[in-house]
């Protein structure tokens, strides 16, 4: 048994950061089956009512860009228990709002304090865990976030079908009340200044990644854990420098198809119930349910993740995940039967993630030394991507063309999985050269 693992208290701080992880996907999700209902009361537009969805991603990506320093200030831990404090309190503002700018403003106030908690958490997880059980961990922290997301998809829509959209910020506030509680006694019990950070040599495995689709990951040379080294620029200029190096050629090919990956995937997403209710007459509780296999399907993957890894290797995986959203997509747009949407969000979800992990992995790798930082950057182009296609797609959908860029989407998604997989196998020079 590795040292992170026999630790009791590291372990009970994954789970708690995973309950307030779990919150924090449910939040962002609540809202999908809900824009028909949002639309009708405040006599709004489909599209005008996404931005209660766009909104919430604008300010979760740009706040990484200060939660990612501060991380690394104050620790990572104080922060995640910090923003579901935050989170409770724009939850509550979100339930009470009397009109929809109130609302839209609550949803970007939530945002902004759930920023603070999942990449935090994938930080966390990269200063803790050897990088040879570093994509299994994550695995097992998508299970709660995927959780999270199957729960404010499915109950989202079944508690506003049921009981008014509002009765959903009543419980979000509540769960993240809940949460912040106990992640703050534990950061008193285990100060910040305490918690191990990555050994530089940990930076060994990205010239080591799977090199073709039947092989597990290399593995790299154990090292020893030491302790993190505090920034000693100002935040803005440790951003900065991790994009404009000329070393760094890793990190813009890492933020580049993530956030790529976020405008396609999220763009659509926030729309196939309405979608669904539209082409199949669904209500919005059986809409919402019919995508909460998306969830499921991403569950599934973090179940066999371990075992899938070793079969395909990364690349192998980030090519079955873009074909699989592809497919998936293309079946949900053009079938001729809401059950033919059941396989294809299941399906969907499972390549997501599978393509999704593995450049998480990759972004926990970009810059070993400034770990938080690097990763807020990742979550922050991943969901001002996802604010960009929301906006696009939102637009389409208001001009009648939805079936169109769903299927753009799609085809875009499948050449996606390839260019990932040719890029996780390169060295950062060969990842800056695309005729390499």
């Amino acid at each position: 048994m590795s040292a992170w693992r026999s630790d009791a208290a590291l372990q009970r701080q994954l789970r708690l950061a995973s309950v307030a992880a779990f919150a924090s996907i449910a939040s962002m999700r609540a809202c999908d089956p809900m824009l028909l209902t949002l639309a009708g009361e405040f006599h709004s537009s489909l599209g005008e009512a996404a931005l209660v969805v766009s909104a919430f991603a604008i300010a979760y990506g740009l706040l990484q860009l200060f939660y990612g320093p501060l991380g690394e200030r104050i620790g990572k831990l104080r922060v995640i228990a910090f923003a579901c404090a935050g989170c409770a309190f724009a939850s509550a503002i979100a339930a009470l709002a009397p009109t929809l700018d109130t609302l839209v403003w609550a949803r970007a106030l939530m945002g902004a304090t759930a920023a603070g908690i999942v990449p935090m958490t994938i930080a966390w997880i990269g200063d803790h865990v050897p990088y040879e059980e570093r994509q299994e961990t994550l695995a097992r922290l998508l299970g709660s976030t995927v959780s999270g997301m199957i729960a404010g998809l499915w109950l989202g829509a079944w508690i506003t079908e049921t009981f008014g959209w509002r009765a959903v910020f009543v419980v979000l506030a509540l769960t993240f009340a809940a949460a912040a509680v106990p992640l703050h006694r534990g950061t008193r019990a285990r100060p910040a200044s305490a918690v191990p950070g990555p050994a530089p040599a940990a930076i060994a495995p990205l010239a080591q990644n799977t090199s073709n689709a039947s092989s597990a990951p290399a593995t790299p040379e154990p090292t020893t854990v030491a302790p993190a080294a505090k920034p000693t620029a100002p935040a803005w200029q440790s951003l900065l420098d991790l994009l404009r190096l000329p070393r760094d050629r890793r990190v813009r090919w890492v933020l580049a198809m993530v956030a790529i990956e976020g405008a396609l995937m999220f763009g659509v997403l926030a729309f196939v119930p309405s979608h669904l209710a539209r082409q199949h007459g669904l209500g919005t509780a059986a809409a919402g349910s019919v995508l909460a296999l998306y969830g499921v399907g991403g569950l599934l993957y973090s179940r066999g993740a371990k075992r899938l890894l070793r079969a395909l290797g990364e690349r192998g995986l980030a090519i079955l995940g873009g074909t699989l959203i592809g497919a998936a997509l293309l079946l949900l747009t053009w079938g001729g039967h809401w059950l033919g949407a059941l396989p294809a969000c299941l399906c969907a979800g499972a390549g997501f993630y599978m393509l999704h992990t593995t450049l998480q992995t990759q972004a926990t790798q970009m810059a070993p030394a400034q770990r938080g930082n690097a990763v807020a950057l990742f979550a922050c182009v991943l969901f001002l991507g996802q604010s960009a296609g929301v906006a696009a797609v939102s637009v389409a959908i208001d001009r009648g063309s939805v079936a169109w860029v769903f299927s753009a989407c799609a085809l875009a998604l499948m050449l996606l999985g390839v260019a990932v997989s040719r890029g996780v196998g390169r060295s950062p020079e060969q990842v800056s050269d695309p005729m390499r």
